[in-house]
């Protein structure tokens, strides 16, 4: 169960300790004292188990409020709605698996890029979510929030699963932990295929390995990870309401069956985590090292560009990341007040060789619009400050300092360059009670994303030749929320926030076109109702409700309303938890 950070790692009767905070057990972690926001809280592996998922980027929904889809084949990355926005494939959406990012910087099909399907679902053993620019913790694309996936180091019992399905569905997983050199070795297999309804098979084929050996125990161990997926499929894209009506082809054809693409990531990470003396703190550690590759083809247009060959496009890149988490802890009295300290160091550094945009035909290069190496790094530090001022009130206060160096050799020579920029993002959280199990949040921050690195360097449109303006290096956006939690009502865990979200005007880099786009100036605000409720031993009931309004925040003759904001999600589960060996969902 996660403790406030003003809670974590207490030492003995020695040590500065903070006022009592009282943690109930409940669903989803989402207990009384365990969080800075009412929309903060997680998922366990349990409640990842009892959930069936269509596809692996459904996880991620157990942030409520969330929506994953399917967008153009099983191998792409999921589309993803959440507070007001079409984050696209990830954009104003941080992702994190062990600590390791997934969203992508400068990707060849957009810039925040998330593509899961390396997960085997079987294999995350926790889902910590939080909403808003409010943790000091949380730096690029964690706008509208962000979720941190943790690997387990063991499984309470080996899996062998064969699965199969109509239209060509199949699944195979084997995954198991074994006692090994004063450790635990985890290891897990996955092969999957499905060949999808549609005319133009999908096709998809898919294959993920997992194999981690750790260490210790939780608050002082170690772990290293090696992860491997590989992917190909056939794209199911939009058609035509024409092309159908007019019989060319039917309601499940496509117009280009070249569309698709492959990709493959392989990954090694390292972990670790020491108590501080007397257990009032921690230090923990977080290395990584990710190659990833993608050729993805699409055709948007057909024939509109080009009558004779289409207007078929490949996004290919080949990716080196690395990086290094720092973190420290520490537990402090001054002026009669106790404190929970915590600081870090977040880095990394992405190499491409190279980003390409270029058009094809039956998946065949013909012409290079775009060849681009690109080196990005960050450095980050942050700070943060818990104080329990009486025994029902205390804050969160943060700050994080981020910097950014771009550098871009661009086949056109006049989109070449260096960049740099910096950003700082104050953060501060004031928690109440409770009182009659009931607890209140105000919280309030900055937040950022940082742009394609493409469009930082580029002057000349290499479609037309035409001047254009680059990209400002990293955009800030402003969020406050409002909350209460509450039990209440026994075996009831409910929240209510309201947010309000507001992001500049910018320039951005459309990787499906190869040039910069102006962006207007958005304002969101909405609120969001979860509840959990454990009706006796035979059900367990999740009700959610997220409502919000998103507007351009400029005088434009365009209007104001923002394209794929969905305004309204609702969601309602029922699960059945086993009894005599039966259960249901």
């Amino acid at each position: 169960m996660p403790v406030l950070a003003a809670a974590q790692d207490a030492g003995g009767a020695a040590d500065p300790q903070l006022g009592e905070i009282r943690v109930q057990a409940g669903s989803q972690g989402n207990a009384l004292g365990s969080s800075d926001a009412a929309s903060q809280g997680s998922a366990s592996a349990a409640d990842i188990a009892a959930r069936p998922a269509l596809r692996t980027g459904e996880i991620l929904e157990f942030v409520p409020g969330l929506v994953v889809v399917q967008h153009s084949g099983g191998g792409k990355a999921n589309q993803y709605f959440l507070r007001g926005f079409n984050l696209d494939h990830g954009t104003e959406f941080a992702t994190y698996v062990d600590g390791m990012p997934v969203n992508m910087r400068t990707h060849a099909h957009g810039q925040g890029y998330t593509d899961l399907n390396f997960l085997i679902p079987e294999l995350v053993g926790r889902v910590d979510y939080r909403k808003g620019p409010y943790y000091a913790e949380e730096g690029d694309f964690a706008s509208a929030g962000s979720a941190r996936m943790r690997l387990p180091d063991t499984l309470p019992q080996g899996l062998a699963v064969v699965t199969g399905g109509t239209r060509g569905y199949g699944r195979t997983l084997l995954a198991d932990s074994v006692d090994w050199n004063q450790g635990k070795l985890l290891y897990g297999l996955e092969l999957a295929t499905n060949r999808g309804p549609f005319d133009n098979c999908d096709r998809m084929r898919r294959f993920n390995a997992l194999l981690r050996y750790s260490a210790g125990s939780e608050s002082d161990g170690h772990s290293l990870t090696a992860m491997a997926y590989a992917s190909r499929w056939n794209a199911t894209d939009q058609i035509a309401q024409r092309a159908v009506d007019s019989g060319l082809i039917g309601r499940l054809g496509a117009i280009d069956p070249s569309d698709g693409g492959t990709t493959a990531r392989s990954s090694l990470s390292y972990a670790l985590r020491r108590s501080n003396a007397g257990g009032s703190g921690r230090f923990t550690l977080e290395a990584f090292v990710v190659r990833s590759r993608l050729d993805l083809f699409s055709n948007l247009t057909y024939f509109t560009d080009d009558p004779v060959n289409g207007d078929q496009f490949v996004q290919r890149e080949r990716r080196t990341m690395a990086g290094v988490n720092l973190a420290q802890s520490w537990s402090a009295t001054r002026g009669g007040l106790d404190m929970q300290n915590r600081i870090g160091l977040q880095t990394r550094l992405d190499r491409l060789a190279p980003v390409v945009f270029a058009t094809t035909v039956q998946r065949r290069e013909l012409q290079t619009l775009r060849e681009d190496r690109v080196r990005e790094g960050s450095a980050a530090v942050f700070a943060e400050n818990t104080t329990q001022w009486t025994e029902k009130v205390r804050s969160v206060a943060g700050l994080r300092v981020d910097a950014f160096r771009f550098a871009v050799d661009s086949s056109l020579p006049a989109n070449s360059g260096r960049a740099r920029d910096h950003i700082a993002s104050p953060k501060l959280a004031l928690v109440f009670g409770p009182w009659a199990d009931t607890e209140y949040f105000v919280s309030a921050g900055r937040g950022f994303h940082s742009n394609d690195a493409r469009g930082v360097t580029t002057r000349i449109n290499p479609r037309t030749g035409d001047a254009v303006d680059p990209s400002v290096p990293l955009v800030g956006a402003r969020g406050m929320e409002v909350g209460v939690r509450s039990e209440a009502i026994p075996g009831l865990q409910t929240s209510l926030a309201l947010w309000k979200l507001d992001i500049g005007s910018e320039l951005l880099f459309n990787g499906e076109a190869g040039e910069t786009e102006a962006s207007r100036p958005t304002k969101r605000y909405g609120i969001e109702w979860t509840n959990r409720y454990q009706a006796g031993r035979w059900a367990h009931i999740d009700a959610d409700v997220a409502l919000s309004r998103t507007r351009f925040s400029d005088a434009d003759a365009a209007g104001p309303y923002v394209p794929g904001a969905i305004g309204k999600v609702v969601s309602l589960g029922v699960i059945v938890p086993q009894v005599n060996g039966w259960f249901g969902i």
